[in-house]
């Protein structure tokens, strides 16, 4: 979940992880600078590593080392920088024109010779990057029939996406063409500021096309995986670890430079073991039980490794309004607002977590509105009016509590997701007389589950982070009826005011009368329809071992290449 969906996972512990985990990290790699990165990914499995299909954190993690966008975002300043293109834009503000990096070949990993190479055409001639290779992955994402999720934000952007998407018109009329062999050129359907940060996203990513015809959906896998990043694909294996490997034919750019670190290893792993294995030397990176927070402050060793920092991501729980009793506002307003999101900030969170009374990040985003600039529209904590609404509700109904219909609340696989679950259900059940039923699911099952109203509980914890530094990102990019994936089947008269905000917003040029549409569109989202509740604002929370030199992201995703190991420190 970069805005995708956001997992964050947790716990289980097993000492015995801790041991085999020591002995598969090998001794073997001497001279190597092999980073064991026990953070990123979480206990579940990568969904996917095709560009046109990826939604969330951990596949955008991989693809953003070994496949690099037009532009990418800096992971301090947040600001859009050259990926593997320099820009131009015409006068009028449509037409982008990238000049690619010449001569980047598209590299793989051969198991063989345990060295990358240079992908070779039937002439035998290195396959370089070009723009149709950028051309003919944006056309797949939008006009590919994958039903991309990210495809359909980005067409909205590019001239007939729209109908592109839908089927109406012929994807050789998208607004995409190679002009040569490294000019590519993008005709917008309006101006933005953010277009560049758009066209630089992964869906926009240069994709393999003689790979795919041939592999068809392996195409991803280990075997047939191609890339051009600073890293390419070693390893993939499903549901233990992801493995990147150095590619030395990367040749370095400003904002994208030569790796130092040779192997990146990614493991996948709940917190308990995560941080087991951390404390036990044999991780470099780890996630933070919320259980262990207290304990970590505590060691002043471990004190030092902790690092709470900013971060671009909004947790909320999202709301299947077609399932009863959900289906009525006062249902549901009476939940969000029996929800204490400072005391689940300071007795379950302990981060520096922020309450979120509204869905869009308040810190990091253009023309976003505070809740505390806008009290009229902010939906707030209010325990005796959540209990008048529920009341009107059964006594409309001519029913007890007893007999309104049982409330499912779902999360994916987590430590950290199950206590904030329980401590919201005991909120509910001690302010309301609710009392939900918590299921969990793994983190691929779960991102099929919630994406409709058929599949989706009555409540489902969901994550964001941003894409680009734009309140156009969480808001129309999220809940727009015309994008939105999620089973919160939100359909009454203030989903289409609240469409017609977000299109009103976007090409508002006055910043102020921008934050203010986006001010009204969350109180219809978050309030008068309450189609969500929005929880807090995430903080960062990772331990790092103090032989790593690296930076910290404020929106997600790592840049490894700007990492390094002192191996003479390293125990």
């Amino acid at each position: 979940m970069t805005g995708k969906f956001a997992r964050f996972v947790s716990l289980t512990l097993v000492l015995v992880l801790v041991l085999s985990f020591a002995a598969s990290t090998i001794t073997a790699q001497e001279g190597k600078k092999v980073l064991i990165d026990a953070n990123a990914l979480g206990a579940s499995d990568v969904p996917t590593l095709d560009p046109s299909l990826a939604t969330d954190t951990s596949s955008i993690q991989v693809l953003i080392e070994t496949n690099p966008g037009l532009t990418r975002t800096n992971e301090i300043t947040l600001v859009t920088e050259p990926g593997m293109a320099t820009w131009e834009v015409s006068e009028d503000g449509l037409v982008y024109t990238f000049s690619i990096l010449p001569e980047v070949p598209w590299v793989k990993y051969n198991p063989e010779t345990d060295a990358v190479e240079q992908v070779l055409d039937a002439d035998g001639n290195p396959r370089y990057v070009t723009a149709e290779d950028f051309a003919f992955g944006i056309r797949r994402s939008i006009g590919g029939q994958l039903g991309s999720y990210y495809g359909g934000i980005m067409a909205g952007w590019v001239l007939n996406g729209k109908e592109v998407y839908d089927g109406t018109k012929p994807v050789e009329e998208l607004g995409v063409k190679a002009l040569d062999t490294y000019t590519l050129e993008i005709t917008a359907t309006r101006p933005a500021a953010f277009l560049p940060s758009i066209f630089g996203m992964w869906q926009a990513y240069a994709q393999p096309a003689w790979v795919i015809e041939e592999a068809g959906d392996l195409w991803t896998e280990p075997q047939y995986f191609q890339g051009y990043g600073p890293y390419t694909l070693k390893d993939w294996v499903h549901g233990e670890s992801v493995t990147l490997i150095k590619n030395p034919f990367w040749p370095g750019t400003d904002t994208i430079p030569v790796a130092t670190i040779d192997e990146v290893r990614l493991m996948i792993l709940d917190q308990s073991a995560s941080l087991a294995n951390f404390e036990a030397g044999t991780a470099d990176i780890s996630q933070v039980p919320l259980a262990d927070l207290d304990r970590i402050r505590a060691d002043a060793t471990l004190s030092e490794a902790l690092y709470i920092g900013p971060s671009g991501c909004t947790y909320i729980y999202g709301i299947n309004t077609a399932k009863p009793p959900v289906d009525d506002v006062r249902v549901r307003r009476a939940l969000s607002m029996t929800v204490n999101r400072q005391a689940l900030i300071d007795n379950v969170l302990k981060g520096g977590q922020t309450p979120a009374y509204f869905f869009s990040r308040e810190d990091i985003l253009a023309a976003a509105p505070k809740a505390a600039d806008y009290p009229q529209y902010a939906i707030t904590e209010d325990v005796e009016a959540a209990k008048a609404l529920l009341q009107e509700y059964l006594d409309e109904r001519g029913i007890t509590l007893e007999q309104m219909e049982p409330i499912t609340l779902m999360h994916n696989e987590s430590e950290g997701h199950a206590r904030i679950a329980q401590a919201i259900q005991q909120m509910w059940a001690e302010n309301l007389g609710i009392n939900v039923t918590i299921q969990t699911q793994e983190w691929g099952t779960y991102l099929e589950t919630i994406k409709n109203n058929e599949s989706a509980p009555q409540v489902f914890r969901y994550g964001w982070c941003l894409d680009y530094t734009d309140t156009h990102n969480f808001l129309y990019d999220v809940f727009h009826s015309s994008v939105r994936e999620l089973g919160i089947s939100w359909s009454d008269e203030n989903a289409q005011r609240f469409d017609q905000l977000v299109e009103q917003a976007m090409s508002e040029t006055d910043l102020q009368k921008r934050t203010d549409l986006y001010a009204e569109a969350e109180y219809l989202l978050t309030n008068a329809s309450a189609a969500v509740i929005p929880i807090y604002f995430y903080t960062s929370l990772n331990m790092t071992q103090p032989w790593v030199t690296r930076t910290y992201s404020h929106f997600g995703q790592q840049y490894y290449e700007k990492w390094d190991i002192d191996m003479a420190a390293k125990p």
